[in-house]
């Protein structure tokens, strides 16, 4: 059995860590990260965690490196200071997309970051709406995943009339997490066949499978990065007769020009989580944020109590 919980924060995201301690009525463990001039680190954990639950929150978010090693380093600062089990906390889960070799000689780097995870002594993992399913499966050691649909599905039923809406997959692989959404709003889906080559990241959209004429188009995706995918499903179910358009999205990556494109887009309205920091230059009035916090305060409960993760996808 552990003793208390406790909740530490990596540098990546302490208002998410912070917010899920307000759930938890907990005050964030105290640590220290410091960076030496040669760039190396030094993870110090201020508090006595001598068999103690701890869960320490650390999404994958720029510098992503840094922030992979700074995590490791504190799961294993904690592993000496005989912390009772270790959970590591990742929101969104670092090269969530690097999932198969699909090219000669590549490093499978999802399956490497779950090895990294184990070997630096984490007992547990929890994340949320990994890029690909069988991303879990790379675990060797228990992995819960938690899911966006009922927060997000919550907010648009409640935000606005969806008697005409249909939602948009931004591609075929995604059709199938869709499902979820379409499930819980009782909606029809339609599909891009989206066609991406090589890794410049521009996404090629080619046809459209489903019916979008006089509708308003939801693009639901589990990140957006560059918002390449968006953009050309925007174009397509706007060529197709769609009344207008809005995305739904997990991660909000929002890579290199993405807020600049997105600004002068035709989606009216980009609906995304906190499950990554959006640093105030991102926040633009057509993104509105959902926070995950209360969902992983209770999804650390659940683990802690020993009680079920599984309802929480209910």
């Amino acid at each position: 059995m552990t003793g208390d919980v406790k909740v530490i924060s990596g540098t990546a995201h302490p208002g998410l860590a912070q917010d899920i301690c307000r759930h938890l009525g907990l005050p964030v463990c105290r640590s220290t990260v410091v960076r030496f001039s040669n760039e190396n680190m030094l993870v110090q954990i201020e508090e006595n965690v001598r068999e103690a639950d701890v869960f320490v929150v650390q999404p994958s978010c720029p510098p992503v490196s840094d922030g992979i090693i700074e995590l490791l380093m504190t799961i294993d600062a904690l592993r000496h200071a005989s912390a009772g089990r270790i959970t590591a906390v990742l929101p969104y889960f670092p090269y969530t997309r690097s999932d198969k070799k699909d090219r000669p000689r590549i490093s499978i780097t999802a399956r490497l970051m779950a090895d990294l995870l184990q070997t630096a002594g984490a007992n547990r993992a929890l994340t949320m709406d990994l890029h690909s399913p069988q991303v879990q499966g790379f675990f060797r050691i228990p992995a819960d995943q938690l899911q966006a649909a009922p927060i997000l599905c919550d907010y648009l039923r409640q935000s606005r009339d969806l008697s005409n809406y249909v939602l948009v997959a931004g591609d075929v692989g995604e059709s199938k997490e869709v499902e979820h959404y379409a499930t819980r709003l009782n909606l029809p889906i339609a599909i891009v066949d989206k066609r991406r080559d090589g890794d410049d990241e521009q996404a090629r959209a080619t046809d459209l499978i489903g019916h979008v004429q006089g509708k308003v188009a939801l693009i639901v995706d589990d990140e957006v990065a560059s918002g390449g995918t968006l953009l050309e499903a925007a174009r397509v179910v706007l060529e197709r007769g769609a009344a207008a358009v809005e995305a739904c999205v997990v991660h909000p990556v929002l890579s290199g020009h993405a807020v600049e494109r997105l600004q002068t887009s035709p989606i009216r309205q980009l609906v995304v989580t906190d499950t990554i920091p959006l640093p105030p230059q991102k926040r633009i009035e057509r993104i509105h944020v959902q926070s995950v916090a209360g969902l992983f305060a209770e999804a650390i409960r659940a683990i802690h109590d020993g009680s079920s993760v599984s309802r929480l996808f209910r």
